[in-house]
């Protein structure tokens, strides 16, 4: 069970795609442990013929590692789990793709690529700013992803229309680059540094075309809007990996589930593409 259905070959692989199935800090709608799996099921549905791109990008080494361990009673522990498989892949200069999961697992990926961080933005694809410094009762809750994340890092928030005053503030006052639902993608790019980790909390996109989440806010981004910006970016900038989290499975329905495929797939697309 690989994704889009490939043979498996880590020699001459150049992507590595990680599940981490986890969810214990969610706090409303549950089950997005079931998410990667959810992904990589639709992705062999998937027609591997970028119509834009007019180029089928299946042959380019997509590795599918098997299931992360989690540890579901630590968030902190299960991020230093992840943080060291995407490490591993890093090591061996190939790019990981990160299906989760809730998105507490993204501060794992970010802590992986910590050392590189002065030449790194987090672009951020999110209903929600994600700012709070703690949440639940930990640091590492999938709230405070982005107060993690921008501890080191400088990032881009796109899509964002829910926070708190606390967050308000804090984007008020650090001047961050937070956009919401409309803005120009040639803005967004221009506030990018050289390099680009990407990361998807799917609820970003509006409930109409991905309804499987756990938080779905209204007036959220649609499929199109998205793949526009990610076209931009990955012309302009080098996207040095991804995650795509969040997905929470509805039983007997498939929209989210095939969106969620069809972005990671594309990402990997337009990143050949460029060739950088």
């Amino acid at each position: 069970m690989t994704f889009l259905g490939v043979p498996n070959d880590y020699a001459k692989s150049k992507y590595v795609v990680l599940s981490c199935p986890y969810d214990s800090t969610a706090s409303y709608g549950v089950g997005m442990r079931s998410g990667p799996q959810a992904i990589i099921e639709a992705s062999r549905q998937v027609e591997t013929y970028d119509i834009q791109l007019q180029r089928d990008f299946s042959g380019c080494g997509i590795y599918t590692f098997g299931e992360l361990e989690v540890h579901r009673g630590s968030p902190e522990k299960n991020c230093a789990y992840v943080k060291e498989a995407v490490e591993a892949v890093l090591r061996e200069k190939r790019i990981p793709i990160l299906l989760g999961g809730e998105h507490s697992v993204s501060i794992g990926a970010f802590n992986a690529f910590a050392s590189r961080a002065k030449g790194i933005s987090v672009l951020h694809l999110d209903a929600h700013a994600d700012m709070r410094d703690e949440y639940e009762g930990t640091k590492f809750n999938h709230a405070c992803v982005m107060r993690r994340c921008r501890e080191a890092f400088h990032a881009v928030s796109v899509g964002v229309r829910s926070y708190s005053e606390e967050e308000a503030q804090l984007i008020r006052k650090g001047g961050l680059d937070v956009f919401g639902s409309e803005f120009e993608a040639s803005a967004v790019v221009k506030r990018l540094k050289g390099e680009v980790y990407v990361t998807v909390d799917l609820d970003a996109f509006d409930p109409s075309e991905c309804p499987a989440v756990g938080t779905p806010e209204p007036g959220g981004l649609r499929y199109k809007q998205a793949a526009e910006l990610l076209s931009e970016v990955a012309a302009r900038k080098k996207i040095v990996g991804f995650d795509v989290v969040e997905l929470c499975p509805i039983p007997g329905n498939r929209i989210s589930d095939f969106l969620a495929a069809r972005l990671a797939y594309k990402l990997i697309c337009l990143i050949e593409a460029a060739g950088k």
